[in-house]
């Protein structure tokens, strides 16, 4: 009878090698599974960033009186004259949402009393929303109110409010024409 001990030195070196092979492979998928999960996380934290942005601005225009200032260029600026929802605590506050030329960044500024350009003075709170815009477009029509928004990389987000009707503008008072008449007692006079 042949009985066999142990395993021979070539047998430990070959399951070693062949050991190493398999746990590569295994590293390597582990690896390429992290890196997708990363991307994956990292695409749904900017799309849940994204998200809320634009709640922002749908709430900006949801809670306005309806007095907008829309200025078409390149990329428009909404200006929102009255609105109730402030970051800020405040109870009315006027917001304009702009994107600045050098970068291409989405800015939200609220504040009261102010105008743009911004001066040193003015008290206000500007926070940068998003980054890279290649499209912010706002249009308003009989009571409604499209906004366009498209980040690089990234689909377009479209959203339309109706019932936003721009507030009845103050009449002027109308301006009588002065005449020159007499009165009962002959005297001239402006009326």
């Amino acid at each position: 009878m042949n009985r066999r001990q142990a395993f021979t030195l070539i047998e430990v070196l070959i399951s070693v090698a062949l050991l190493s092979i398999v746990m590569m492979g295994l590293y390597s998928a582990l690896s390429m599974q992290r890196n997708s999960n990363k991307h994956l996380f990292d695409h749904l934290t900017k799309a849940i960033e994204n998200d809320k942005i634009i709640m922002v601005l749908y709430r900006d225009i949801m809670y306005s009186d309806g007095n907008l200032t829309i200025k078409k260029g390149a990329f428009d600026r909404l200006c929102i004259h009255n609105t109730g929802n402030s970051l800020y605590g405040l109870d009315q506050a006027k917001v304009c949402w702009l994107v600045e030329k050098e970068e291409n960044r989405l800015l939200r500024v609220e504040g009261n009393g102010y105008t743009l350009p911004l001066k040193y003075e003015h008290k206000v709170a500007v926070d940068q929303t998003m980054k890279h815009v290649l499209l912010f477009d706002v249009s308003r029509k009989k009571g409604e109110v499209l906004v366009v928004l498209q980040a690089a990389g990234g689909e377009p987000y479209t959203f339309m409010l109706q019932g936003i009707e721009q507030p009845p503008k103050k009449k002027k008072p109308i301006k009588r024409k002065r005449t020159l008449s007499k009165d009962a007692n002959g005297t001239r006079a402006l009326r």
